[in-house]
């Protein structure tokens, strides 16, 4: 196989599969998924994606004011303003690449409102817009030609050299390769599998983020777990599917196990509230009741429009027994989106020349401590794309070198110990759940370390499972000790 490129890109998500689109077509871009093509967090995105398309009813000054307060005003100002200013354009950019938004009669977008949002300003396609975007992005990327895509590709290392990126990655065979690159992206997503339960997808354990850090890029942040207010408890499960914000955005009601709304008692903007209070608020009423039981209650609505507007949580809670025409939906909180992550600067580049991080595992400050729904989706395409202009003028200006360099193979001294990442997802539950337990972190935290130690140690046997464990113990070891810092 080809093992030179100008751009290597780290993740198939919306973040380098639209930053892959918008480079020059000039120049030889690789993008690894390490499961398939269409596993990435970006597909389960339900909500949409926020951008302000009616500035008759809406602004971006409204749009900058939501997300400064969602985040708690720990946002970075200048990353805000990008991301609502240059969003509206990339959007619009999406449906033109082919994302198909619901639109109303008159052709215009069909807005929907959702939780922090003080106007309806979110596009979506039904319930499932993530997958809708990633699904388009793919049909593009497959029709151009300087563009190759390559599945099961596990990263376990990486190293920069004068002029050259190297990645030592795992095949599906087996086989461990070098791959070259002028520039290389990390878009690898999420850290949800730290956690017992998360609304993420299998491959979200912190792998870019990891890499990075051991490459001694500053992580910032890591601590800003977002915990989603609804995702469905059916309490069996560790990848929890998520009863998208938009259900409260169309008028469900959040129910405690009492069958009674309580939101009134925390927050005046009630089931509307963002993400972070409304989670506080279920637990802090599972005190107060003594229950974990709590509902999301949508029936009073038109069957025909739930069905139609939610078709994909529809069909997912039909499998589980419960009809959302019918039926309360179980819900409770869960871990979600990570709003910390690689620091970058609004051009998405790290300290280390050549070297980006775009999406959910990169930090642009642009979230504070807590994520405005939809704005995550936007993020990936805006920040994506700024890096994608910036490696188009450097690659373009200068002449493609390339570094000699390969990393040895790894030979097999000892095996996986049993119960890691077991013992990792126990801790971070235990020590941080929507709010943290600063005793637990302390403890924890020695363990976790330990265990980043011993998978530091050379020998193991190189595997998909190795390079996961060793991940989350980085994750949850920097998580642990940012609490415990702050």
């Amino acid at each position: 196989m080809e093992k030179q490129f100008d751009v290597i890109i780290m993740g198939g998500g919306a973040a380098g599969l639209y930053g892959a689109l918008n480079l020059d077509k000039r120049l030889r871009v690789l993008v690894l998924t390490k499961q398939s093509e269409t596993l990435s967090n970006s597909s389960l995105a339900q909500g949409g994606i926020a951008a302000v398309t009616d500035t008759k009813n809406d602004s971006v000054q409204k749009h900058i004011n939501d997300t400064l307060v969602a985040g708690g005003f720990r946002n970075d100002r200048r990353a805000v303003e990008i991301l609502t200013t240059e969003g509206p354009a990339d959007v619009m950019n999406l449906a033109k690449l082919g994302v198909d938004f619901d639109l109303n009669e008159d052709g215009t977008p069909n807005l929907t409102l959702e939780g922090g949002h003080t106007r309806p300003r979110i596009l979506h396609h039904k319930d499932c817009t993530g997958k809708a975007i990633v699904d388009a992005l793919l049909v593009k990327v497959h029709e151009r030609e300087n563009i190759t895509l390559l599945s099961d590709a596990v990263v376990c290392e990486l190293k920069k050299t004068e002029h050259t990126f190297h990645a030592l990655v795992l095949l599906p065979s087996g086989e461990q390769v070098t791959l070259h690159s002028r520039f290389f992206i990390i878009a690898s997503g999420g850290i949800g599998r730290v956690y017992e339960y998360t609304t993420n997808s299998a491959i979200a354990t912190g792998d870019g983020i990891t890499l990075a850090y051991r490459m001694g890029v500053p992580i910032k942040n890591l601590h800003f777990v977002q915990f989603h207010p609804t995702a469905f408890a059916n309490r069996k499960t560790r990848e929890s599917f998520l009863i998208s914000e938009s259900v409260r955005g169309e008028g469900a009601y959040l129910l405690n196990c009492h069958g009674n709304r309580f939101m009134h008692e925390y927050d005046e903007r009630l089931e509307l509230a963002p993400r972070d209070v409304v989670s506080r608020s279920i637990m802090e009423e599972a005190k107060r009741t003594g229950s974990d039981h709590f509902y999301l209650d949508i029936t009073y609505k038109d069957p025909d429009f739930i069905r139609n507007r939610f078709p994909l949580i529809y069909e997912n809670l039909k499998k589980e027994g419960i009809d959302m025409t019918t039926d309360r939906i179980p819900v409770f909180p869960c871990q979600h989106y990570l709003m910390g992550g690689i620091q970058v600067d609004s051009d998405s580049q790290t300290t280390i020349p050549g070297l980006f991080a775009c999406g959910e595992c990169s930090h642009t400050g642009v979230h504070g401590a807590n994520r405005l729904a939809s704005n995550s989706l936007l993020e990936a395409v805006v920040f994506s794309r700024r890096a994608a202009s910036v490696i188009n003028e450097q690659a373009l200006r200068t002449p493609a070198q390339f570094d000699d360099f390969e990393f040895s193979p790894v030979l097999p001294e000892r095996e996986l110990p049993h119960g890691f990442r077991t013992e990792i997802r126990a801790i971070m539950q235990h020590a941080y759940f929507v709010a943290p337990d600063f005793a637990a972190a302390k403890e924890g935290v020695k363990r976790v370390e330990e265990i980043k130690n011993e998978l530091d140690r050379p020998g193991y046997h190189l595997t998909r499972d190795y390079v996961e464990a060793r991940s989350l113990a980085y994750v949850a070891y920097i998580i642990l000790k940012e609490l415990i810092e702050e």
